[in-house]
């Protein structure tokens, strides 16, 4: 697997700043640390310009080629951690309770540092290359916020490329997809009020808990009977809040949920149908519920031309067998998606899986496999090395 060689020469460096991040982790908009050792480690490299506080906590490293032109792209890793206690029992977990790197943002961190350090000390490209470190990726659409504060104004750029370790494919394969690559997702809440009653008395109250059963079922009927079968669509009910006993009926109970689609279509069917079932069954038992369907990121879809321009340095990294179409898109959600409905660009898996049975993102006892750090990051300076190339190579 030819990994750039000066790249795996800071291999075991590269290791030693993600370990540190995934030590310390911070979630969306309180990257304080994190931000701070991004910009230092941006400064300590060379870098032309570090502009600090776009987002609160994002930054921007920006690194010009030996050769100038008004040509560049941008590349984005994404920064925060989640709200989950950890357990891999590691010698470098997380030092601060309810709070993990369990997403592989630390891996994200580490691999753009990277390859922003070969970069910065090469040069070996033509026109300018924006490093771009965003916060709060996890559900506060700091994605969205660094578009709004003029991301693209400010740092004119031909693309932007993303790239998100996936441990369900294995180490050092890349996966890559045209058009729709991770789903829209919007937030679900209803709170369904009745009357409260002693649970032996249930006669004298309306009891909410059962209306909120019948909603939690009536709710898997949308997809199931309104979204026509080849289009992609789920809505599920996470959490349940309701009573604080075993033999009284509570006054209200809060339902939170999330739903995913990638057509706009398909979306608003989801919100419509949501909303009716929502509020018409409560109606029904003669109960009131205030329901809210919060769209919080859009679809994640990549540009085609931005796709096939990426292929060339995955296959230079990893080579061409190791360089697959993604059999299908997730379900998951990426904020990168505001930049990508703002700027033509494509986003990219690499596979971090070290065998069955291994946690995947999200879970409590998840560790970003450090191995391929240098594969991200060799294929981070490819694509600018081939994207911007320079006229006497």
């Amino acid at each position: 697997m030819p990994v750039i060689n000066r790249i795996a020469e800071f291999h075991p460096e590269m290791t030693a700043w993600r370990r540190d991040l995934h030590q310390h982790p911070e979630i969306g908009f309180e990257e304080m640390r994190t931000s701070g050792v991004i910009a230092a480690r941006l400064r300590e490299f060379g870098c032309d310009e570090v502009v600090t506080g776009i987002a609160r906590t994002g930054v921007v490293g920006v690194i010009r080629g030996r050769d100038g032109g008004g040509r560049a792209i941008g590349l984005r890793a994404d920064i925060d951690a989640l709200p989950i206690q950890e357990e891999t029992g590691l010698p470098y977990a997380s030092v601060h309770p309810g709070r993990m790197h369990a997403c592989g943002h630390d891996g994200h961190t580490a691999m753009l540092l990277g390859a922003a350090k070969y970069l910065a000390e090469t040069r070996n490209f033509a026109g300018t290359v924006y490093v771009i470190f965003q916060p709060a990726e996890e559900n506060l659409a700091g994605g969205r916020v660094m578009v709004e504060e003029g991301l693209f104004e400010r740092f004119p750029m031909e693309r932007v490329f993303g790239m998100h370790n996936w441990p369900g494919a294995p180490e050092g394969t890349f996966w890559w997809r045209e058009g729709p690559i991770m789903a829209a997702v919007a937030n679900l809440e209803v709170t369904v009020t009745g009357t409260g009653a002693h649970g032996a008395m249930p006669h004298q109250g309306n009891d909410p808990v059962v209306i909120a059963a019948h909603i939690v079922t009536a709710l898997q009927s949308i997809v199931a009977r309104n979204v026509e079968p080849v289009e992609a669509g789920v809505i599920t009910i996470g959490h349940i809040q309701g009573g604080e006993t075993w033999n009284v009926i509570p006054e209200s109970v809060l339902l939170r949920g999330t739903a995913r689609w990638f057509r706009p279509e398909v979306g608003d069917l989801l919100e419509r149908k949501f909303l009716e079932i929502a509020t018409g069954i409560p109606r029904a038992f003669g109960a009131r519920a205030e329901a809210r369907f919060v769209r919080c990121y859009p679809a994640t879809i990549n540009d085609a031309e931005s796709t096939q321009l990426t292929l060339p340095a995955a296959r230079a990294v990893a080579g061409e067998a190791r360089v697959q179409p993604m059999p299908k898109p997730t379900m998951g959600g990426e904020d990168f998606s505001f930049m990508l409905e703002a700027k033509p660009g494509s986003y990219i898996m690499l596979g971090g899986g070290r065998g069955e049975g291994d946690p995947q993102v999200h879970h409590p006892k998840y560790d970003f496999n450090d191995a391929i750090l240098p594969i991200g990051a060799s294929y981070w300076a490819t694509l600018v090395e081939q994207l911007l190339p320079r006229d006497d190579r």
